[in-house]
């Protein structure tokens, strides 16, 4: 039931407040009118024969596609570097030896070994396009497929539309934009950011959980709830910085007040034989919470390995300090990812939910064909890999090709704009269609010409 006659002291942009939105708060459209999202049915935009989920691993670093999952076994030392392939359960798929347990489950995913961009070999940069399907410019800041999604199909019950895990990208030396949020759509499509390390033995959600002056509402079911929630918003709303909680207070609310939301962050109820095969550790606890909240109903959810390349382990090879040398994906980044995403495809294919979420793998570029003087390899953005399984994906199978030494596309040329297609195709949206932008502006969905790469499509 709708109510829009209460009183207003603080104001969205729209003329609703945050009284407003709970009273309408089981809708749970994050932040969408009923005619909007009405007339987003009845244009196609909220396709109801295509609910699928998405987890998208973003690669922070840029995994070098010669050391991974596209080997040049008969180029020079130099170029083919010191890693050696190994087969998998589909004949003529080789993927790395740093991957035993992912060669095992060739036939579930995907490798389009001919991803490209030729913007600047930025980590910032080929985080944005990797993210949203274009670099940002002229002032329009493109959004996160995860916040389109939001957009578009609003979230399922009180859990958000998307997730992002365990932080946002931090500083990775161009001091630009992530293509993390919402962009040009407004904060009120922003995932919901957890902000904190969930393989931390005292790991809780921090920024989940309300004011202290909200906490009540959660642990104390018998009192009078409305006279509860006018009370709290009422201080909120007194509070100088309440506008910080404007685009945020819908989703907190339906968080704390829902105990399927808040059980989902709750790890400890996977037996540790589970928790173990995801790796003890941060990115692997990640995928473990990312799998439990697709099953409470949360569309959209970004793992992110990484929050920086400095000073930290990561796929960022260059070969000596600040960043990582090349041997680190034989003794730690490589059976990380190895263990949490063969556990995720395992999971989730034996809970029936892979054929419903689309699982995709990307760093932002490669890394150069030649390992440079100091053993390790530089960014390239002229070709790398990405893994693409489940929802709608056929597996095992090979997409595109690169040359002799894995410097550029030889076959099938994957651009960032056609991989946003494929999702957007995948998610059930009208390629055709226009996103909002300011100033009355719109925005296509994807960049003109941008179709979906078919040959991944099932």
């Amino acid at each position: 039931m709708f109510r829009f006659d209460a009183d207003k002291p603080v104001h969205f942009c729209d003329g609703y407040t945050r009284r407003d939105f709970l009273h309408a708060g089981t809708l749970g459209l994050m932040g969408f009118g009923l005619n909007h999202f009405l007339s987003l049915k009845a244009e196609g935009a909220v396709p109801e024969d295509k609910d699928l989920n998405v987890i998208q691993l973003f690669l922070v670093g840029g995994p070098s596609q010669l050391d991974t999952w596209d080997m040049k076994l008969d180029a020079p030392l130099e170029i083919r570097g010191p890693y050696k392939p190994i087969k998998t359960n589909v004949p003529g798929i080789e993927i790395s030896e740093i991957f035993p347990r992912m060669a095992q489950h060739a036939d579930k995913y995907a490798l389009v070994r001919s991803l490209y961009h030729t913007s600047a070999a930025v980590h910032d940069i080929g985080h944005q396009i990797m993210q949203t399907g274009r670099l940002f410019q002229g002032g329009v800041v493109s959004p996160h497929f995860g916040c389109v999604m939001g957009y578009k199909k609003g979230g399922r019950g009180a859990v958000p539309a998307h997730v992002l895990l365990p932080k946002p990208i931090g500083n990775t030396g161009g001091g630009l934009p992530h293509g993390q949020d919402a962009g040009f759509l407004g904060k009120t499509f922003d995932p919901f950011v957890l902000n904190a390390d969930p393989s931390d033995p005292n790991f809780k959600v921090p920024d989940m959980l309300p004011p202290e002056n909200l906490a009540a509402m959660r642990t104390d079911r018998r009192r009078d709830w409305r006279n509860v929630v006018e009370k709290s918003i009422k201080e909120l709303e007194s509070v100088p910085d309440a506008r910080l909680y404007d685009a945020t207070f819908h989703q907190a609310y339906g968080l704390m007040t829902s105990t399927r939301a808040r059980e989902a962050f709750e790890l400890e109820k996977e037996s540790d034989k589970v928790r173990d095969s995801y790796g003890r550790n941060r990115f692997g606890q990640s995928c473990l919470l990312a799998r439990r909240l697709i099953e409470a109903g949360v569309r959209y959810v970004t793992v992110n390995m990484f929050e920086t390349v400095f000073d930290e382990i990561t796929w960022d090879i260059h070969g000596s300090r600040p960043f990582s040398p090349i041997s680190c994906y034989r003794d730690l980044i490589g059976p990380m990812f190895d263990h949490a995403f063969s556990s995720l495809i395992e999971d989730l294919n034996q809970r029936g939910l892979l054929q419903n979420t689309l699982v995709m793998a990307t760093g932002e570029f490669g890394r150069t064909p030649k390992v440079n003087p100091a053993g390790g390899r530089d960014h390239w953005p002229g070709c790398w890999t990405g893994i693409f399984a489940g929802g709608g994906i056929r597996g095992g199978q090979v997409v595109g090709a690169s040359d002799a030494i894995g410097g550029f596309p030889k076959d099938r040329p994957v651009s960032p704009a056609e991989v946003a297609a494929t999702v957007y195709h995948l998610m059930g949206l009208d390629l055709e269609t226009f996103l909002p932008a300011q100033l009355g502006r719109i925005v296509p969905l994807v960049d003109a010409n941008a179709r979906p790469v078919h040959e991944l499509l099932a």
